[in-house]
Order: structure tokens, then sequence, then C-alpha cells
């Protein structure tokens, strides 16, 4: 009863942390953003507002609901704390300070992590196959560290964090605090939080009991790795196909088709501090496509140098909330996918050519 009491004070403190779009209130909802919001206190604890900055689009809304749940929070093969040490690892690697105070406070709590060092050994090297995964080359050569069993979740883990980095680097403030909150405030209010979140997992969130959610889909080819976990394929599939429909609906082929361009050539690497090279990348669209084309690419390849005349200029073309959810999230999953896939699950996959060869 206290929690359930405490949550409900807490959703207006939850919506207000959102950014550059309306954020609609937990008793505005319409019956689709309301039931997400009921499957979010109920499984994660509290109305999250990088899940809830999404509202103004339901459809990508559920999407990264389902990911999520089915991933960091049904129970399964790989502890909640291996879990978190990829989602922490993740974070500090995109630069997103809101989700690495997150993920790290739960890390503390449950590992007891301290100044960047994970004393749990397990722990310790998934966070160490997250970080080393980032880029192709580091994920060719490290070890990897669970069975292929065990891929789903962890890859998901991963996959699921590369995708709300780059949203809440956009959406959310740099930490989990209601505007005009003091940064000291900060102990407090994470007690409280890993407090409620790990009152909701106590009940232990059914698999694939919100996958009702999005109609069905088939699992894309680069996100075969989620094959052996129906749950978390499902979420994937289901949520990749509404994120892809979001992106035909409200970003033009053009735009599209140079993000997935720049993303394959991409080498997972920061593109570094200036921009001029996002200027140069989209001069071939069409005069009326640049602001568009400027805020997906840098959504994908450098979300935490959007600033406020970026947005703006997208906005004078596109001035709807749910436009921007859709191309921000769109572009969003693009860059976490193509992470996916070359992220190394098998022990083989990580070998290096020569000790593949003395085991055949």
């Amino acid at each position: 009863m206290r929690a359930k009491l405490l949550r409900a004070g807490l959703r207006g403190l939850s919506t207000s942390q959102v950014r550059q779009v309306r954020a609609v209130r937990y008793g505005a909802a319409d019956p689709d953003v309301a039931r997400v919001y009921r499957e979010l206190e109920r499984d994660f604890g509290v109305l999250a507002p990088p899940i809830a900055l999404h509202a103004s689009s339901p459809d990508v809304l559920a999407a990264s609901w389902l990911v999520l749940r089915e991933t960091l929070l049904v129970p399964g093969a790989v502890p909640r704390e291996r879990k978190e040490a990829v989602a922490t690892a993740v974070s500090e690697s995109n630069n997103c300070p809101f989700c690495v105070s997150m993920h790290s406070s739960m890390l503390i709590d449950l590992v007891g992590y301290r100044d960047g060092s994970i004393p749990e050994p397990a722990a310790r090297a998934a966070a160490e196959w997250a970080t080393a995964n980032a880029t192709p080359d580091g994920a060719a050569g490290h070890l990897v560290p669970f069975g292929v069993g065990e891929a789903p979740e962890m890859v998901g883990t991963a996959v699921l964090l590369q995708y709300l980095n780059r949203m809440v680097n956009i959406f959310l403030g740099e930490l989990p605090l209601p505007p005009g909150a003091p940064a000291a405030a900060m102990p407090v209010v994470r007690r409280v939080l890993v407090w409620l979140i790990k009152s909701a997992e106590r009940q232990g969130p059914r698999p694939g009991a919100s996958l009702d959610l999005l109609p069905d889909a088939p699992l894309p080819e680069d996100l075969k790795w989620a094959e052996g976990n129906d749950a978390i394929a499902g979420a994937y599939a289901r949520g990749a196909a509404a994120i892809e429909a979001a992106g035909r609906r409200s970003v033009a082929d053009e735009v599209r088709a140079l993000v997935l361009e720049h993303l394959a050539r991409w080498d997972g690497r920061p593109v570094g501090v200036s921009r001029a090279w996002v200027e140069d990348a989209i001069a071939v669209l069409p005069a009326d496509q640049r602001h568009a084309g400027r805020l997906a690419l840098l959504t994908a390849l450098a979300s935490y140098q959007i600033d406020q005349p970026v947005l703006d200029r997208f906005r004078a073309g596109q001035p709807d909330d749910r436009s921007l959810v859709d191309l921000t999230s769109w572009s969003s999953l693009a860059a976490a996918r193509r992470v996916g896939s070359w992220m190394r699950f098998r022990a083989e996959d990580a070998l290096p050519p020569a000790a593949r060869s003395t085991q055949d």
C-alpha cells in the first residue's frame, strides 16, 4: 500500500521531467497510453520518464515499453545485476548522465558499484563486454562472458540502452529530477526510486504478458540474436515494426536512406565535437528535408550534440509532437540495431581467426 501511494504521488514529478514535447499526464492519457502507464508502475515500480517521453506517439510508446519490460525486467537466465551492469556501461559510453545515474543506482544497491568499479566478477565481466562491443573492433577480440542461451537478455539489454540513451539525451535532463529540484536532492531520490523498483521486481513480471499491445511481426534478420527467447524476440519484432512504421509515417524516404547510409559506414566511435560533418552530409537532401536530416543524423550518431536550435529548425517544418518522437525514435533504433549487428554473443565469434583455426 505504501508503494502504491508513493507511485501515485510521483506521477506528476515523472511527467514534468519530459522536455521538447507536451507530456501526457497520467489522468489525461487515452486508453492505449493509460495501459502502458499502469503497466510501467506495476512492473517497473514508477512511471519512468524514459518511457513516458514517447507518449505523443502511442505505438512508439508501446514499442519502447515492450522491449524494456521483456529484456530488463522479466526474470530470466541473466541476474538483474548483470543487466544493470550492461545498462550502466552502455550509458557511460553514450554520454547519457540520466541513464548512468539510474542504472548505477541499481548497481550500487545490488552489488556495491562504486567509482566505476564493480566488485562482483560476473557483473564486471558483463560491463566489460558491453563496453568492448560498442565498436566492431572491440567486439571482435573480446571474450563473450555468457552462454548462447543468455544472449537475448544480454544483447537485448545493450541494444535497448543504445536506443534509450539517444532518446533520453534529447527529451530529459541530466539527472532524474523534476525542473527546479537541486542536484543535492539526488541521494534521497535515488533511494526512493531504487526502493520502488525493487518492490515491483519482487512481484516478478510474467514473460510476454504485454505483447498484445502491438500486432505480431516477423523478427528482422539483424535481430536474430533474440531467437531462443520467445518473449524478447516477440517484443523486438513488434517494437521494430512499430518504429519502422513511425519512420515511414513521419520521416522522408531520402532522410531515412541518408541515415542508413551513414550508419552502414559508422565504426561505433564518437564523431567528434564539430558538427561540420552533418552539414556536409545533409547538403545532398532537398532543401525542405535538411532540418529533418540534421536532427536524424545527430540523433543516430551524436545525440548529446543536439541543442535547441536543431530542434527548433525541425519544428518549423514539422511542428507536431508525434513527428518529433517518430523521427528521433526511428533514428535511435536504427543506430541501436547497427550496434547490435556487430555485438558478439557466441564464444567462438569473439576469438581471433588464428585461435579459431586451432579449435577446428
